[in-house]
């Protein structure tokens, strides 16, 4: 459960919704607000703070680091290659042959105008 939370606070900042400086919920609230236990929720956020992604204040808070302006282009990076990675385990489960799905990403790279035209001409 804690990896999800993870993963929402990293989401919110790879979508540009939670921005350097702003502040998260307190431990207490996220807990409250979403039915998890506290002992969850302080685990992510450790976890937030160990990835560079949150800084706590003792007394004031936890903050999206300073330091995350280019933290949005490494999540969204990171989400990429996820969506990749089950993108090939769902062709692989298909019985698509590591050669298929080679040929499907390069069509995919492609420009559209171009990929239609390939496919014509493969029938």
């Amino acid at each position: 459960m804690y990896q999800q939370i993870v993963d929402y606070v990293k989401l919110k900042v790879g979508a540009g919704d939670w921005r350097p400086g702003d502040e998260i919920p307190s431990i207490r609230g996220f807990a409250a607000d979403s039915g998890v236990s506290v002992i969850t929720v302080r685990r992510a956020y450790y976890e937030l703070e160990r990835e560079g992604v949150v800084v706590s204040r003792k007394g004031r808070g936890s903050f999206i680091a300073d330091h995350a302006v280019g933290l949005d282009l490494r999540l969204r990076e990171e989400e990429v290659g996820q969506q990749l990675d089950e993108a090939v385990e769902s062709a692989r489960t298909l019985g698509w042959t590591d050669r298929r799905i080679r040929e499907a990403l390069e069509d995919s790279l492609q420009p559209k105008s171009d990929r239609g035209s390939k496919r014509r001409s493969h029938a």
